[in-house]
């Protein structure tokens, strides 16, 4: 991903901390998570475990023009819940294999309420949003093709802030024909690490 456009370290440091707030200050309903929100999703939802954005204390999101009136907030305990699976592609960073594992998005996404039905659901559009900005609109239709994961583990350990995580929305770009025949630097320009927000809007 070297077009990324990063924010400068100094105003993400000032940020990052928000992240164990941003969910549990507007939870609303049992079911909810019961520690740090990591992965919050809005837009069009069926259903929601918090309240409105708090531009206040949300302030990550607030910095970066999000906006919603409910969203679905995932802690590590409830993304670990769903069932996961493993790909195993070759890294741009240090052009060395590793194993990836979390849920795919749409098992993600169907768990916080959205359609994801391949008849009704596959018009959605989804932005796909790290902590540094860096934000990415995939289809939904595409984001099934790929088998996009919400990856929250690598090599048997859980992402972290800082490293790539705390999640990274990826895909198994070494058996995609999308994908395997670009240069290793090209292939995961979709794929933001350090994920904390997906938006779901209508095509």
């Amino acid at each position: 991903m070297n077009k990324r456009k990063f924010l400068s370290s100094a105003a993400l440091a000032g940020l990052l901390p928000t992240l164990s707030a941003e969910a549990a200050a507007g939870t609303v309903s049992a079911g909810a998570k019961s520690s740090t929100g990591l992965l919050t999703i809005s837009g069009t939802l069926a259903k929601g475990n918090r309240g409105p954005l708090d531009p206040a204390l949300d302030q990550m999101m607030a910095k970066q023009g999000i906006h919603f009136t409910k969203a679905w907030v995932f802690d590590a305990a409830a993304l670990y819940r769903l069932p996961a699976v493993t790909i195993q592609p070759t890294l741009e960073y240090d052009a060395k294999m590793h194993r990836l594992s979390g849920p795919l998005i749409t098992t993600v996404l169907k768990a916080a309420g959205v359609d994801t039905d391949i008849n009704t659901g596959s018009a959605l559009q989804l932005g796909l949003r790290a902590v540094d900005g860096y934000n990415i609109w995939l289809s939904l239709a595409d984001v099934r093709s790929y088998r996009m994961l919400v990856a929250t583990h690598i090599d048997g350990q859980p992402l972290a802030i800082g490293g790539l995580g705390p999640q990274w929305a990826v895909y198994d770009a070494d058996r995609l024909p999308q994908f395997k025949d670009k240069p290793l630097k090209e292939r995961f320009s979709l794929c933001p690490w350090g994920l904390y927000h997906i938006d779901v809007k209508p095509a």
